[in-house]
């Protein structure tokens, strides 16, 4: 029996990111399967429903129909809580489900004895980074964190020599090198600003400085990053150490980039109040981790703020500000997850329990939530 695997539109408000781009679709019909998407998923990227069925996928007449009866469904946003009782009971959803803050929601795709595989928990293992999504996204994160403080900010970011004399190149400091951080690195550094960027730790240094910035060390003890390459959470100490440190550099810079995360939790508070304070006025924040509650003092969810002359910018969904490209690498990321378990004999995906990648991203099976990491 062919496969069915159906593409939804993205619902969340002001998302402009889809799930499946045409030419991948393209690909997922070569292989067997019967690709159905929902009227308009491409419309946000200038894809319309005809480059879907130019591509072999067909446009749903009845989306309800067709979201109870496919074996598959793909999205880029977690599925509304009122759709889960519509889908097809044993088939696989495939999106982002922030399951360590949404026990709701993984209870009831469990419930409805849904296969359900979270992006973010990819495992960070070699075979798997083709099906890293929040690499791809964290990426195009870190370029428009710097096209919006250029943006924001009241002067140019490079250095240049005029006969009216001498305009220095603008300050720019960045918080966590991580992925995004070190795209806000490249980025910031071809526009010509002048960098430091601080990591809690040290062995991404010399990325930093083969990247043009300059590394800044702050004493804070042992600190590390976990297996998976994520940044290990620091003690109540460690932190204040790691704020007064950063007040002197935020005091000096005209654009803050903040990009610390830790994995599964609330980021961590790193510049308070008395370091906006301190600050230049015209200068500007950009708070990238602003979904998982950011790390800045007084900065507003999906806002522009001012504190003292400071713009703190708390905008949502920065990748989906460059939806193109974000949809184009989100959509490779699934194809490439789909592929990997993939049966040309049976022309369908198959769920590989024993498999070290669907270990680390299926939250649900059979009615059971079984990632141990959510049961913690």
């Amino acid at each position: 029996m062919t496969m069915k695997i159906y593409i939804a539109k993205e619902k969340h408000p002001g998302e402009n990111r889809t799930a499946m781009v045409p030419e991948n679709a393209a690909k997922l019909v070569k292989r067997g399967a019967e690709v159905i998407i929902e009227s308009g998923v491409g419309n946000a990227c200038g894809y319309s429903d005809a480059d879907y069925t130019a591509a072999g996928a067909t446009v749903a007449g009845n989306n309800q129909t067709a979201l109870s009866s496919a074996d598959m469904v793909l999205r880029l946003r977690k599925p509304p809580v009122d759709e889960i009782g519509r889908l097809k009971q044993g088939s696989v959803h495939i999106s982002f489900l922030d399951p360590f803050n949404e026990s709701e929601l993984i209870q009831k795709l469990a419930a409805q004895k849904i296969s359900a595989i979270s992006m973010e928990m990819i495992p960070r293992i070699t075979r798997a980074q083709k099906m890293d999504a929040l690499t791809s996204q964290a990426n195009l994160a870190g370029y428009v964190a710097v096209i919006l403080a250029a943006d924001y900010l009241n002067r140019i970011f490079p250095m240049m020599t005029t006969a009216a004399g001498t305009i220095m190149s603008a300050k720019v400091f960045i918080i966590g090198a991580g992925v995004a951080g070190l795209q806000a690195i490249a980025t910031a550094k071809r526009l010509g600003a002048n960098i430091d960027a601080f990591d809690t730790r040290p062995v991404v240094a010399e990325q930093v400085q083969s990247l043009g910035a300059k590394f800044v060390k702050i004493d804070l003890g042992e600190t590390g990053q976990t297996k998976d390459g994520y940044a290990k959470a620091l003690t109540d100490e460690q932190i204040a150490k790691q704020r007064e440190g950063i007040k002197k550099l935020c005091a000096m810079a005209d654009v803050v980039i903040t990009t610390a995360q830790v994995f599964g939790k609330k980021a961590p508070i790193i510049i308070t109040a008395d370091v906006v304070a301190g600050m230049k006025k015209g200068s500007v924040i950009i708070d990238l981790p602003i979904e998982s509650g950011g790390n800045v003092e007084g900065s507003v969810f999906n806002q522009v703020v001012e504190k003292n002359g400071v713009k703190i910018i708390g905008l949502a969904n920065l990748p989906g500000r460059v939806p193109v490209p974000a949809s184009k690498v989100y959509s490779t990321n699934l194809l490439s997850l789909i592929e990997e378990f993939w049966s040309k004999e049976e022309k369908k995906f198959v769920l590989k329990l024993d498999d070290e990648i669907i270990k680390g991203c299926l939250m649900t099976h059979d009615g059971q939530i079984c990632s141990q990491a959510v049961k913690k």
